[in-house]
């Protein structure tokens, strides 16, 4: 392994296995450093991966997108505000710790974020710059009317009918 030889109470000399050379360095030291190396065996990992799995998957993205692409203007607008509502149903859940389905949540943010891609698209197709964007975004903000979103109406349609079915 290593041998350790001391020469004076002030120097230290390393010595490596036999079979392992020292480079020489240019300067005129004796002393060449100590190079430390750990050898770690990493099991390999067995990992499954099938290319067509993530074809799958960017075809399902382009799908959406070819679909919200379809959409007008404002019904990106009005599914925007339904998406919305919807994920601060999701977190009225959490709050309550009812059961739901966390990755609800990361599915209606990455939904909301390529609808408003998409009409940020036709805004610079438009020619509309930055400013005039956000500005037409604040007005569209202040311009939406409260409602509830469509998961909660249909509850509530559903309590509705459970109502008249008791009372009949």
């Amino acid at each position: 392994m290593l041998s350790l030889s001391i020469a004076s109470p002030s120097t230290i000399i390393f010595s490596p296995k036999p079979h392992i050379p020292i480079p020489k360095s240019s300067s005129s030291s004796s002393f060449n450093g100590v190079k430390i190396q750990k050898h770690i065996r990493v099991p390999p990992q067995r990992v499954s991966f099938s290319p067509s799995s993530s074809v799958v998957m960017m075809s399902k993205r382009l799908d959406e997108m070819k679909e919200i692409r379809t959409k007008t203007t404002e019904e990106i607008n009005e599914e925007v505000v339904d998406l919305k509502g919807e994920l601060l149903m999701l977190r009225l859940q959490k709050s309550a710790r009812n059961e739901f389905k966390s990755s609800e949540f990361g599915r209606m943010r990455k939904r909301i974020a390529r609808m408003l891609t998409v009409k940020r698209e036709r805004e610079l197709e438009e020619g509309i710059n930055k400013r005039l964007s956000r500005k037409l975004d604040r007005q569209w903000k202040k311009s939406i009317v409260v409602r509830p979103p469509p998961s909660l109406k249909k509850l509530q349609e559903e309590e509705a009918a459970a109502e008249a079915e008791k009372s009949a």
